[in-house]
């Protein structure tokens, strides 16, 4: 498995669908409690920026995972974050560094490989927000799915998905007969299901329950 392949293709493919969006869509709710679709990209692409940091040995600068400012045109400062950190992740020699990802660990410097994993499996999942709250489709292919769902099955589902900073909820029952990237979802707490209210309910009226959201 490339890892770095399988992220790169779900980083574009959020790119492309975002290229979709109309300029009334940046305030559509998300799966993520109580963020609109522009809250959620500002989370994405300051993880982007983050990420980038890290590979190159800066990851344990808290400011650099800060959300992202997108500005006047998010779309292209979104563009603009997912360049970096794909640029990032192909210099010769990064799969043999460390990164350090003081959201998940201030103490543990993970592999290269196992961080562009964790990178992978957000991107799989925040493209399946965005494509969820634009109401278009997801385009991910049988391995990217696979392999996803093999990262998302290591992550731990205990207390410390119960607390405010938790990234994900815990895990919810998958439908008999769920497909792969349905396992994904519910492995990490979100509901397959969702889908964004009805334009007459604002994004701050909705709450969605516990299976809806990702907690971050």
């Amino acid at each position: 498995m490339d890892i770095r392949k399988l992220d790169r293709a779900a980083v574009l493919e959020t790119v492309r669908i975002l290229e979709q969006a109309d300029p009334k869509d940046w305030e559509a709710p998300t799966s993520c409690a109580d963020w609109t679709l522009h809250q959620l990209v500002a989370h994405m692409a300051g993880q982007h920026h983050g990420f980038a940091a890290a590979a190159a040995g800066g990851g344990s600068d808290l400011s650099v995972w800060r959300t992202c400012a997108l500005g006047d045109d998010p779309l292209k400062a979104y563009r603009t974050a997912a360049e970096s950190v794909l640029e990032a992740f192909a210099q010769p020699g990064v799969l043999t560094r460390e990164f350090t990802i003081p959201e998940i660990s201030t103490s543990t410097r993970f592999p290269a490989s196992v961080a562009i994993g964790f990178h992978f499996l957000d991107y799989v999942v925040h493209g399946w927000d965005v494509a969820r709250a634009l109401g278009v489709s997801l385009d991910l292919d049988d391995e990217s799915a696979e392999a996803a769902l093999a990262i998302a099955l290591r992550v731990p589902d205990d207390e410390r998905r119960r607390g405010p900073a938790a990234q994900f909820r815990p895990a919810l029952s998958p439908a008999a007969g769920a497909h792969t990237l349905d396992l994904v979802l519910t492995t990490l707490g979100r509901s397959p299901t969702w889908s964004a209210p009805s334009a007459s309910v604002s994004p701050q009226q909705h709450r969605p329950t516990q299976g809806d959201a990702h907690a971050r």
